[in-house]
């Protein structure tokens, strides 16, 4: 079981983040960012599987610029909500300097006193651990899962200065085959898998979830993890 504690990013502001500490001396670290429903179970399960696994793992309150104490669930109505907390994060900016970006780098330097840092993130996470990798300090290595707008026109120009392993599902109905085939063909430097399961596949709160596509990412991103974060 992990703790909230209160990071302070560049310009002042603090939000909190909930933290797991491995038994005995981390390997590294894992930043965890986390879908549009906020630091929520699940994603504190997440973040516990990571500690487990031997990282100190960070999780930060990405709305709280926004909203503070955000813990959506999965139903319609708490998806409504999320995209409507992700649209007033994103209008913040997304630039390294500006918005939730800012709470990621706190995060981030916290978490490298525990060694290299690696970052993984889910859905929106998954967007933000992207951009993460090509806009911020300090990154080992970086894992997308499902990352919803990585494959737009914006987020394919970028480029990331760290390794990155990223997650799709082809049956996934947010982020069209056609543009993880582009985004594949702009990046052959990013390792990407593509598993027969949807949106979300990772989340065991979801009816979207399936455990053997969960089961090998999770295991592609610790063999990742452990060659370039420790």
């Amino acid at each position: 079981m992990g703790q909230f504690i209160d990071l302070q990013a560049a310009d002042g502001f603090v939000s909190p983040a909930y933290v797991a500490q491995p038994t005995g001396k981390p390997r590294g670290a894992v930043v965890v960012l986390q879908e549009i429903f906020g630091v929520n179970t699940h994603i504190r399960e997440v973040t516990d599987g990571y500690a487990a696994a031997g990282y100190f793992a960070v999780a930060p309150s990405n709305f709280h610029r926004v909203k503070p104490g955000v813990e959506l669930g999965y139903q319609p109505d708490d998806m409504k909500a999320g995209m409507e907390l992700k649209a007033a994060v994103e209008a913040l900016g997304t630039a390294a300097n500006q918005g939730v970006l800012q709470d990621i780098q706190a995060a981030i330097h916290h978490a490298a006193q525990a060694g290299k840092v690696g970052v993984v993130g889910y859905c929106w996470g998954g967007l933000l651990t992207w951009r993460t990798a090509c806009l911020l300090q300090g990154v080992s290595a970086a894992v997308p899962y499902y990352g919803g707008g990585v494959t737009t026109d914006e987020e394919i120009a970028r480029k990331p200065r760290c390794p990155v392993l990223a997650h799709f599902g082809e049956q996934d109905h947010w982020i069209p085959l056609d543009g993880v085939e582009v985004f594949k063909r702009t990046h052959p430097e990013v390792e990407v898998h593509i598993y027969a399961a949807n949106h979300g596949f990772n989340c065991d709160h979801r009816g979207s979830y399936n455990a053997d596509a969960a089961r090998l990412a999770r295991d592609r991103t610790l063999a990742f993890f452990a060659k370039h974060v420790g």
